[in-house]
């Protein structure tokens, strides 16, 4: 072993944010030791040689310690504990990579954005990788890129793995933005139910209907099933009923629901038993519009006469900004819905999206709606999913209860990846694979519902209300107005109340308010929609009004939920005082509107958050919308000590640092302010001397002088007579 390489002991790397990314993490005196800057390629030298890309470890990762996430162990070869010969590499930008996958993913995925997936990472010949982007460091991937694999792919690419089959040139290359990066074996045609890009539509045959789940497996969508039962056997096998009854046989149906709920797969329990014909909508939407229309009629040829047209995510292939051969497209279904013995099923998980015209009478004039799994659902969905699983001690409901959002196909990926680690960890300990609890909570930390996808969301974590010290009138206004709601609607009917709706959290700054959101949401399990207040500001007429719809749409769909809007008063301001050509009025309009509308809003509770409650729009308040106000008060002298021995535990004190007198000395100063404090500390510390290893007393008392209180004691008051004063 030369100077430049290290023998390092492989553990396995467990953090979601680095799961299957192709980072390595080093200790920054290994980094040193091989001459090597974060970021940079190193090469794994195992039972078989591989290359990555090299970041820093967390604090506390001993200096001879290499982590590893799973795929990385596998393409190196070893086990966790094994030894890993570790060297610098050079690394060139590929001109070309070819990999292989699942037929679903072959056919479904294009490369470009197979290209985007892999950008910034390394790879070599026979390399296992995932479709998860690096997003890590310089030359990575970009958000849209897990967007447009949800779109296309559905969740499953969480956990798709790849096979490297070649590069050019040859040895380690890193993915660059002009690399061609291609499926290899393209080839023959899709697996069942896969999205035909090649072909653009499939005829399904007897094998693919085998392959269809009955219909009694479709958990929660029962009377959806039946439904669109009914409507195809009085359509297509008993027109004369119909007719006799002045009524037209002919049928249309738009199937919708948020994306992953099962629409597709409904569609095709139902239609196992009949010909169907079926449109992959992103595949044919994609091509040219004289191809795209040549598609739709070879499909509508067909199926003519007997059968059943389907079109998935039709929002693709007729989006609400129509083309011109969208015109000539609507024909061709028209023609379809007119044949008899034929009918035309679409799917699409954004209604709004799609051309106005394809919900006319002539072409789909009935709809049918897909829920969002509730807990009880969830469970049973669960059930179905791991019936034939090899498992001990699970608890399905308490798995359910954290998985708000998830639909079929999240729950799908998240018995994938806890599957994945079941094996990893049979495969290790040489035992036989049993799905254990645990591997379904940890799969819980890496799998993100479709529901959630490229939006902000609150880093929750596991602080729950118990672990908030002190508070405890604020603690139990929170838990009446957000949690009871959510989690004991059946009191609330039996009195005969509706629960509130919003609650505006208000206090001085820096006092925790964001802080006990994050722990309001992971006692609830709940999932949170976190927006801050001029983030939804935009200067372009209807844009921030359609903004707010989003969120509440969003909200709706992944419920039970919190809408978290930090800065509320940005947000809505007092209307008629503003000087932006009224976008803060209509913003204030849309939110009073969701909040209080037509359209009522049910697991879902809004929490505003605010400094300056008086400058929010009176209308808010009133019941109905906030109309529970909770006052976030500032840190007494014992709230400060937990505050301070929280801030403090990475923070090496002296002996004769006292954080109980410490705290009592600290009249004024927010929870931020005690952070700070013990920040400047470190700093002075440091000053001192750049190689202290403690913080002493003296380091605080400077830091006092570097950091005042920014509690204003009148501005408290005045907070906190607020409510009384209203």
């Amino acid at each position: 072993m030369t100077t430049a390489e290290l023998a390092l002991t492989v553990r396995l790397n467990t953090s979601a944010a680095d799961a299957r990314r192709g980072v390595v993490r080093l200790h920054p005196e290994a980094l040193t030791a091989l001459g090597l800057r974060e970021w940079d390629a190193i090469a794994l030298i195992g039972a078989r040689r591989t290359s990555a890309v090299a970041g820093l470890a967390p604090a506390g990762t001993p200096t001879g310690t290499i982590l590893l996430d799973d795929v990385t162990l596998s393409n190196t070869g070893l086990r966790e504990n094994a030894t890993v010969v570790v060297a610098p590499v050079t690394v060139y930008g590929a001109r070309s990579v070819t990999v292989t996958g699942s037929s679903l993913a072959t056919h479904s995925i294009s490369d470009a954005t197979l290209r985007q997936a892999l950008l910034g990472k390394v790879v070599t010949v026979g390399d296992t990788v995932s479709l998860l982007p690096r997003d890590l460091g310089p030359g990575t991937s970009t958000a849209d890129t897990t967007r447009t694999l949800s779109r296309t792919f559905g969740v499953a690419w969480t956990s798709e793995l790849l096979t490297v089959t070649a590069v050019d040139p040859t040895g380690p290359v890193s993915v660059q933005p002009n690399t061609a990066v291609t499926w290899g074996g393209r080839t023959g045609a899709p697996a069942p139910y896969a999205p035909a890009v090649a072909g653009a539509a499939a005829t399904f045959t007897a094998p693919e209907r085998a392959a269809a789940p009955p219909p009694e497996d479709l958990v929660g969508v029962q009377a959806q099933v039946a439904k669109l039962t009914e409507w195809l056997k009085l359509s297509l096998d008993e027109p004369e009923l119909l007719r006799t009854l002045g009524a037209s046989p002919h049928l249309g149906v738009l199937v919708t629901g948020p994306a992953g709920v099962g629409k597709a797969t409904l569609a095709r329990a139902v239609l196992a038993h009949r010909k169907v014909v079926e449109v992959d909508g992103p595949g044919v939407g994609a091509l040219a519009a004289d191809e795209r229309l040549r598609r739709v009629t070879a499909a509508a040829d067909a199926v003519a006469g007997d059968g059943v047209l389907l079109v998935t995510d039709i929002d693709a292939l007729l989006p609400d900004t129509p083309e011109p051969v969208s015109t000539l497209i609507l024909d061709v279904l028209r023609r379809i819905v007119d044949t008899p013995g034929v009918a035309l099923v679409a799917t699409t998980a954004h209604p709004d999206a799609v051309d106005s015209r394809l919900r006319s009478p002539e072409i789909c004039d009935r709809e049918l709606s897909l829920p969002l799994p509730d807990g009880a659902t969830r469970r049973a969905l669960l059930d179905v999913l791991l019936r034939t699983v090899p498992s001990e001690g699970l608890k399905l409901d308490a798995i359910a209860a954290r998985a708000p959002g998830f639909v079929a196909a999240d729950l799908a990926a998240l018995c994938r990846e806890a599957a994945l680690r079941a094996a990893s960890r049979a495969s290790r300990d040489d035992e036989d694979p049993v799905l254990l609890h645990e591997d379904m909570v940890g799969a819980l930390e890496v799998i993100r519902p479709l529901s959630r996808s490229g939006t902000e969301e609150l880093a929750i974590g596991s602080v729950t209300l118990a672990d908030v010290g002190d508070m405890v009138e604020t603690k139990q206004a929170l838990t009446e107005a957000v949690l009871w709601p959510l989690q004991h609607p059946d009191s609330f009917a039996r009195l005969g109340v509706d629960p509130p709706r919003g609650v505006l959290l208000y206090g001085p700054p820096g006092c925790g308010k964001t802080y006990l959101v994050r722990a309001l949401a992971s006692t609830g399990h709940l999932s949170v929609h976190a927006v801050k207040g001029a983030e939804l500001m935009d200067k372009w007429v209807g844009a921030s009004e359609k903004a707010v719809r989003e969120l509440f749409a969003r909200a709706r769909d992944s419920a039970p939920s919190l809408i978290f809007l930090d800065e509320v008063d940005a947000l809505a301001p007092r209307r008629g005082q503003s000087s932006d050509s009224g976008v803060a009025d209509r913003v204030v309009a849309a939110l009073l509107t969701e909040l209080d509308g037509v359209e009522p809003l049910r697991d879902v509770v809004v929490l505003g958050a605010t400094n300056r409650p008086d400058l929010i729009d009176p209308a808010l308040l009133r019941p109905g919308r906030l109309e529970r106000l909770v006052f976030v008060p500032p840190p007494d002298a014992e709230a400060r000590v937990d505050i301070l021995q929280t801030a403090g535990k990475s923070v090496p004190l002296a002996d004769d640092v006292d954080l109980g007198a410490l705290a009592a000395d600290l009249d004024g100063y927010s929870a931020a302010d005690c952070a700070a404090l013990l920040r400047e500390a470190a700093l002075a510390a440091m000053r001192r001397n750049v190689d202290a290893a403690v913080v002493t007393a003296d380091d605080v008392a400077t830091a006092r002088t570097a950091v005042r209180p920014s509690l204003d004691p009148a501005q408290v008051e005045h907070l906190r007579a607020y409510a009384e004063n209203r």
